[in-house]
């Protein structure tokens, strides 16, 4: 991969051994104790090909295509990407809040927290100056550069962004004809060298190489966690850039590490080629991500829930809820069915089910095979349209200029399987007033001043009125994603 920056994330780990003997023997035999020797294999393990003595010809070959990106911040700010002294939890990108609760050193400007946007890295993937990075690096960007290998700073606009899976795409506003670099064709396998290049602590064009060390990681980024795990030193400043193959070819896209220190520890995370490039392709294509969407609430199928079905293996994505109008539901898929596979593609768990189903294309059919009762069925599906995606129903960025911004995208409840009354909120923007009063992604408002809303003009008529009559802040009653409700008071902020 090129471009690497790593969301810093704290982890600590502790490691407990037992050997044979206990305290007094620290792993040696104690007299009169038989000693075993494993047996040796009667035909020895084949020595691997040797690694490469040098990974200079891949570097002189892919450099040129990777690029340094500084954003301007909507708010002025020009901070690093992952640096200390980071802001408030609500300022971090929704989809990596949880990883960050789960492994930094907790607390807003904890040295565990990321910083959003500032300096990250990106790569070239066509002639014509489409340049790859992660969504956390140029989101609410005012204004981005990227600066080549050659030392030339150039404008670049933004063509789209997809949050759930961290990625973005630029373009190049010169025209000319710029080096790029290429997707690899297949997966990485575990033990596989990679070369990373990026713009660490500002420091465009650095090198390091590692292993694939583990694939499929799901670190709690988002709902199609599927990262590779590699050990190539990234730092601050590496965010969106590339991991290359030993042919040069990209295989990643470097987005998050976990570390005690916030310094590179040898483990980082990266997007798998093969989804930043279906991402990619419909981003410059459309301008927006759309997904296939089944409409069934799942979970894992456990040990315990396995022996309860009567299933031999511990397998699929137990349907939880089969939402009243949506595709599963037509389909006939009732809570308990378990879903085995898609298209004849296995489903280990839940994640995967979400992933591949999120990976086709609305209108697409699919045949899932699935168990009821113990006994095997099927069911052809056309999908839809996943509720929020490629399709934002009322936005507060779109407020005009001197009006009220919430921060919010907003859709009727009843239109996306959230309850027949309220309005869902489909997305946050983390530096708005709604999230800093706890408003999250999944929430349903129900009222707003008092006065019941089912679409977003509502919740905009409501937001006016109160403006209008001179408050500072407006109540809004919440019901959150567990059923609860509660009163929030929103403030007020006119953008000008």
């Amino acid at each position: 991969m090129a471009l690497t920056v790593r969301r810093r994330v704290t982890a600590s780990v502790a490691a407990a051994a037992f050997v044979a003997g206990g305290p007094a023997g620290f792993g040696l035999t104690q007299p009169g104790t038989p000693a075993y020797a494993q047996a040796l294999p009667k035909t020895p393990i084949e020595a691997p090909e040797h690694p490469p003595g040098s990974f200079a010809n891949v570097v002189d070959k892919v450099k040129p295509g990777v690029v340094a990106v500084k954003v301007k911040l909507d708010s002025g700010l020009d901070d690093d990407d992952d640096g200390p002294g980071g802001p408030n939890m609500q300022q971090v990108p929704p989809q990596l809040r949880e990883f960050f609760r789960r492994f930094g050193q907790g607390g807003p400007g904890g040295r565990g927290m990321p910083q959003r946007g500032g300096v990250g890295s990106g790569f070239i993937i066509s002639a014509d100056g489409y340049v790859v990075t992660n969504n956390h690096v140029v989101d609410h960007a005012k204004t981005v550069q990227v600066t080549l290998d050659d030392g030339r700073t150039l404008d670049a606009k933004v063509i789209g962004k997809d949050p759930k899976t961290d990625i973005a795409l630029l373009k190049i506003t010169e025209s000319g004809s710029y080096p790029y670099v290429q997707f690899g064709k297949g997966a990485p396998r575990v033990g596989d060298w990679v070369v990373a290049i990026g713009n660490p602590f500002g420091l465009g064009g650095t090198v390091t190489a590692g292993i694939v060390s583990a694939r499929g990681r799901d670190i709690g980024a988002g709902p199609y966690d599927d990262f590779l795990q590699i050990d190539a030193p990234i730092n601050k400043g590496n965010s969106g850039g590339p991991t290359f193959n030993v042919n040069g070819e990209v295989v990643g896209v470097n987005t998050a590490i976990a570390s005690p220190s916030g310094g590179s520890v040898g483990l980082g995370f990266a997007i798998p080629a093969e989804t930043v490039q279906t991402v990619v392709d419909q981003l410059r294509t459309d301008g927006k991500v759309v997904r296939g969407y089944l409409g069934v609430q799942v979970q894992p199928v456990t040990k315990d829930i396995a022996e309860g079905l009567g299933l031999d293996k511990a397998k699929g994505a137990l349907v939880n809820d089969a939402e009243s109008g949506t595709p599963a539901a037509k389909a006939g898929l009732k809570p308990g069915d378990v879903i085995e596979s898609v298209n004849g593609v296995p489903i280990d768990n839940a994640r995967d089910l979400s992933r591949l189903i999120a990976g086709l294309k609305p209108g697409t059919e699919v045949k899932l095979a699935y168990l009821r009762g113990g006994k095997s069925d099927t069911a052809t599906v056309e999908l839809g349209t996943l509720p929020g995606d490629g399709k934002v129903v009322s936005r507060g960025d779109d407020a005009p200029s001197g009006q009220v911004r919430l921060g919010l995208s907003l859709a009727p409840a009843s239109e996306v399987g959230l309850g027949d009354e309220g309005v869902a909120v489909m997305d946050v923007d983390p530096t708005g007033p709604a999230a800093a009063r706890g408003i999250s992604q999944g929430d349903v408002i129900l009222d707003v001043g008092g006065t019941s809303v089912a679409k977003p003009s509502d919740v905009q008529a409501q937001i006016r009125a109160a403006e209008s009559s001179g408050r500072k802040a407006v109540l809004m009653r919440v019901k959150g994603a567990r059923g609860q409700t509660r009163f929030v008071a929103v403030a007020l902020n006119k953008e000008g």
